[in-house]
C-alpha cells in the first residue's frame, strides 16, 4: 500500500486539523466550566468532556475507526467499566457522613502547643 493511499484510507491531515481543533476547542470549555460552580456537578461534566476528549483521541490518532469493529468493542467496554467503577464510587461517596459534620473545627497539622500555653496578650489601647 502506497503512502498516497493510506493518506485517503485514514482522511489525511485535514481529520487531524480538525480533531485538533475539536481538543483545543474541548480543553477551553473544560477551562471555562472550572470558573462556573456547578455544586457536585463539577466533577460529572469534567468526566464527560474528558471522555469526549479521550475518545476523539482513541478514535482518530489510534486509527480505531478505521480498524475492525472488535477493537471499537474492546475500546468502548473500557469505557462502559470506568463509568460503572466511576458509578459505584460515586454511590459509596453519596452514602458517607458530611466530613465537616463530623470536624466543625478546621484540623491543624503542625507543631502542637504546650497544654499551658497562654494566648499572646491583646496590645494595650492608646489614649
Amino acid at each position: 500500500m502506497s503512502i498516497q493511499e493510506h493518506t485517503h484510507e485514514h482522511g489525511g491531515s485535514a481529520v487531524y486539523v480538525r480533531t485538533l481543533l475539536a481538543l483545543l476547542l474541548l480543553t477551553v470549555l473544560t477551562v471555562a466550566a472550572s470558573y462556573i460552580d456547578f455544586g457536585s456537578g463539577n466533577v460529572i461534566i469534567a468526566l464527560l468532556i474528558a471522555s469526549i476528549k479521550a475518545s476523539l483521541v482513541a478514535l482518530f490518532f489510534m486509527h480505531l475507526r478505521y480498524e475492525k469493529a472488535v477493537n471499537a468493542v474492546i475500546a468502548c467496554s473500557g469505557f462502559l467499566f470506568l463509568g460503572i467503577f466511576l458509578m459505584f464510587c460515586f454511590l459509596d461517596f453519596d452514602t458517607r457522613d458530611d466530613a465537616r459534620a463530623l470536624h466543625p473545627q478546621p484540623v491543624m497539622y503542625g507543631p502542637a502547643k504546650p497544654a499551658g500555653a497562654a494566648a499572646p496578650a491583646p496590645a494595650a489601647e492608646a489614649k
